[in-house]
Parts: C-alpha cells; structure tokens; sequence
C-alpha cells in the first residue's frame, strides 16, 4: 500500500515561545495536508503529466459533502523545530467505516534532512456528511475504491 507524502510549510507564526510548533500549529499542519492530500482539487489544478490527481473525497465547498472531525489524537515524540523547508507529512487511512474514515499521519523531518527525525503521530477520525440534511452519510463505492490503495494499519500510539 501507499503512503501519500504531502510537504507542508512550516510558518514563522506556528512558532511558539519554546522555539517548536505550538501544538494548535500542528492540528492546522495536519488539517493542510489532510485537504491536499485526499480532498478533490480545484478544476484548474494539473499535476506534472497534465492531468488532475484522483480525489479521494470531494468536500470542497458547494460539493453536497462536508467532512467532520469527530475525533483527534496526537502524540508528541520530539519537539519541531522551524525548517525553512517543508515538512514531510505521511498519510495513510487506518480505518474505512460505514460513515467514516481514520486518517493516519507521521509528521517527518523535511525530505533530505539527515538524520531523518519522526515528531509527531495522529490520527483524525473524519465522518461525512450530506449538507442538505446535515447527517451522515454513508461513503460511496466510489469513495471506498479511492480509498483502497491507501489503506494500511493504524498509527500505533506508544500510551493505548
């Protein structure tokens, strides 16, 4: 199976007293790859072969779905420095539910910085739901198929 790889800048302001990404910071790094890396793009965005890359879910505005956070875990394995380069953000699905997915992240020093170091784990439970009736909704077989290739076990926390 796949991980997707999604480069996420650090800002100057995520900074914290400290030095390292405050913990707010962190959740909004997530949420930024996490709607890069699975939402459907805008229809003026290609990728290098000319082409638009397969959504997984289409939760951008006006699109009939919305994707709500239910639940989030994060754990702290090293304190993250500013890098003027972007951080390398692992996503994978841990979980596929009737109504929800479980994202699965490893927030990685940036690509090429030696040695490589693993700051952060999360998971973020995502359920969909239908903005005309503000309930859930079941994920399509459509969303499932697009989903299949980047499924692979849960992040595994070292405090269950």
């Amino acid at each position: 199976m796949a991980r997707l790889h999604t480069p996420v800048r650090i800002r100057w302001s995520d900074i914290d007293a400290y030095g390292h990404v405050n913990n707010s910071a962190m959740l909004r790094l997530l949420e930024e790859a996490r709607v890069l890396a699975f939402w459907a793009p805008d229809p003026d965005e290609v990728d290098a072969s000319g082409s638009a890359p397969e959504p997984i879910i289409d939760g951008r505005p006006g699109s009939g779905t919305m994707t709500v956070i239910a639940a989030q875990r994060l754990e702290y394995l090293a304190s993250t420095p500013y890098f003027r380069r972007p951080l390398d953000i692992q996503l994978w699905i841990g979980h596929v539910g009737g109504a929800s997915l479980d994202i699965s992240y490893e927030v990685w020093s940036p690509v090429g910085h030696e040695p490589a170091e693993l700051y952060t784990r999360a998971t973020t439970t995502l359920v969909m739901v239908d903005t005309a009736t503000n309930r859930p909704r079941r994920l399509t077989e459509v969303e499932r198929a697009a989903c299949a290739p980047y499924i692979e076990p849960a992040v595994i926390f070292s405090r269950p």
